[in-house]
Parts: structure tokens; C-alpha cells; sequence
């Protein structure tokens, strides 16, 4: 019973430890966005003349504000993996959360996008009228990349060939879990990089997920993983304290491109991959209505919306943009809780 109860403060703990420590170094980050103008250019009236005019007055706020998230994160996995290994003391082991069955791939994976992502954030920041960033096909490529070394890590180190369905059973569909496994993460990293473009939207969209996607593992019993997505939720919590309109600083890529695909890597990782579109409900959302307008441009000449993704159409038609962003919230909330009952229900 201890031991339940203390995997439990465990994650809390470091929760609250990565939230407070990211808003004591989030002035030391702002001062160097600002100061050297780490500033995010808006796309030109000719590529995209309806966003252009919304977001004009937001062109020059300082990006890359997803370091706070992923490296307060990596901070404190080797922190206390540090002290764990220094100290002869109970506790501080306990909070070591540095773990190669559960944690060693998410990390991975959101050092590695992340990097990527903070590349395109500089070179996007050095360009001209905010194109010279990855564009669509190039950020799905990479995206497919890291997909592909997950995707071959979980299914020749790990064994992992079945896929749970909910209410169902489990089904080992063998060497098709290798495509499954990319399908999801690059749909996943993709939809998050579209659901970024309003302040805060993208931080509350994933907060949601990854308390939610927290609560599973730590159901399953998977403490170090659990503990690993309170750290990023704690980190989420900062990063939206600064993120909330009108934007201290924007995630950039180096946020969404890292956090799309640790929250893939987390969805595969609790076998609950099938919950993620209910889960996280406004990223299928911001993804799907990308696509239909591309496809709706290509085959019919028009456009279903004034803007793609749907939350620059709400803009469009006149809603505030921190009505957008509540209500989203909102709704992300109520399908995270959705998507954890349906969980413990299966779970029996």
C-alpha cells in the first residue's frame, strides 16, 4: 500500500519540481529571445493573405519556447538519475525516473525532434517573410525517420507485436505493427505542428494528453513513464503560464515537433495507441481540416475554409482568439477524461 501511495507523490512531486523549475529559468530564456531577437516571422500576404492579416501584429515575438519543456525535462531525468547514483539515500532513489523499458525511448525521441525542431525554428527565424523553415513534406519526412527507428526498436528489441483493441482484446498482427507503429507517430507529430498556431492552444491541447496518457501508465504500473509525462505536463503547466494570449514567446518547433512524437512514442508504449484520437480529439481535429482543404483546393479549385487549420477558419469568421483557445481547452479536458475512463473500463 505504501509503495502505491508513494508512486503516486512520486509523480507529483516531480510534477510540481518541473513546473517550478521551469518558470525560475524561463526569464533567463526570455531575456536571450529578446534580446537577441529570436523573433517569429509571419508568412507573407501572397502564401497566406487571411492569416497574414490576423497574426500581423504577432510577427517578431521571440519562438522556441519549447526549450523550456524538453530541456527542463531532460534536466531532471539526469538529475536525479545523478543523484540516485551519488547518494545512498532511499528517497532520492525512489525518484530516480530514468528508465530503459519505460523511459529511454520517449527521451530519446524528444532530444532527437527536438534538436531537429530547433534547427527549423533558427533557420525559420533567419529567413525572409517566415518561409524558410521545413516545409510540409520535408517535416513529414523527418517525422517518418524517427518514426521508422521507434517502429524498429519496438518490434525487434522490444518484441512488441501486438496492438490492444479496446473492448476487443489483443491482436498480434506481426510485421504490420512496423507501419502501424510510423502511421501513428508521424499522424500524431503532424497534427500537433498544425495545432500550433495559436497562443496557448497547442500547450493546453497537450497538457491534456499527457495527464491523461500519465494516468494510464501509472494504472499500468509503469511508474518511471508515468512520472516522465507529469514532468512534461509540470513543464506544460510553466510554459503556459507565459504562453496564454497575448504570448510571452511561442513553442516554435522545437516544442511541437518533439512533443507530437514523444506523445506518439507514449501512446505505443501503453499499448493504448486506438485512444489517442479520442484522447487527444482536437488534434484529429486541426488534421483533418488541413487535409480536406488541401484535397478540396487540389480536386475541386475551392476552399472548404476561410483558413486551414479550423482554428484560423474560427479566427477568420470573428471569434477571439482567446475564445478559441478556452474552448479548446475545454474540450481537450473533457476527451482526455473521456479517453482515461474508457481505459479503466477496458482495463476491467
Amino acid at each position: 500500500m505504501f509503495e502505491a501511495n508513494f508512486n503516486t507523490i512520486k509523480i507529483f512531486i516531480l510534477t510540481t519540481i518541473s513546473f517550478v523549475v521551469t518558470i525560475l529559468w524561463t526569464p533567463l530564456l526570455t531575456h536571450y529571445l529578446y534580446k537577441y531577437k529570436l523573433g517569429k516571422k509571419i508568412r507573407g500576404e501572397e502564401n497566406a493573405p487571411i492569416y497574414s492579416k490576423i497574426h500581423a501584429v504577432k510577427s517578431g515575438t521571440p519562438t522556441m519556447g519549447g526549450l523550456l519543456i524538453w530541456l527542463t525535462t531532460l534536466f531532471l531525468i539526469f538529475f536525479f538519475w545523478f543523484l540516485a547514483k551519488m547518494m545512498n539515500i532511499e528517497f532520492i532513489d525512489k525518484l530516480n525516473f530514468l528508465s530503459r523499458p519505460q523511459t529511454f525511448l520517449p527521451l530519446a525521441s524528444l532530444v532527437a525532434a527536438a534538436v531537429i525542431g530547433l534547427a527549423d525554428d533558427i533557420i525559420d527565424i533567419r529567413s525572409k517573410n517566415g518561409r524558410g523553415g521545413l516545409r510540409v513534406r520535408e517535416r513529414l519526412i523527418i517525422f517518418t525517420l524517427i518514426a521508422i527507428v521507434g517502429a524498429l526498436w519496438f518490434y525487434f528489441k522490444l518484441d512488441w507485436t501486438t496492438i490492444h483493441v479496446p473492448f476487443v482484446g489483443n491482436f498480434d498482427i506481426g510485421a504490420w505493427y512496423i507501419p502501424i507503429f510510423i502511421f501513428i507517430i508521424v499522424s500524431t507529430a503532424f497534427s500537433v505542428n498544425e495545432a500550433d498556431g495559436l497562443d496557448g492552444l497547442a500547450g493546453g491541447i497537450l497538457l491534456a494528453s499527457f495527464v491523461a496518457f500519465g494516468a494510464i501508465a501509472l494504472a499500468q504500473g509503469r511508474v518511471e513513464l508515468a512520472t516522465f509525462c507529469g514532468v512534461i505536463a509540470g513543464s506544460l503547466f510553466a510554459f503556459l503560464w507565459f504562453n496564454i494570449p497575448p504570448a510571452r514567446f511561442f513553442m516554435g518547433d522545437t516544442g511541437s515537433m518533439s512533443l507530437g512524437v514523444t506523445l506518439g512514442i507514449v501512446a505505443m508504449l501503453t499499448n493504448t495507441a486506438l485512444l489517442l484520437p479520442i484522447i487527444s480529439f482536437l488534434l484529429v481535429v486541426e488534421s483533418v481540416s488541413v487535409i480536406l482543404q488541401v484535397l478540396s483546393k487540389k480536386i475541386r479549385g475551392k476552399k472548404i475554409f476561410l483558413s486551414s487549420p479550423i482554428h484560423h477558419h474560427l479566427e477568420a469568421t470573428g471569434w477571439p482568439e482567446s475564445k478559441i483557445v478556452m474552448r479548446f481547452w475545454i474540450i481537450s479536458a473533457v476527451t482526455a477524461v473521456v479517453g482515461v475512463v474508457l481505459f479503466l473500463i477496458d482495463k476491467g
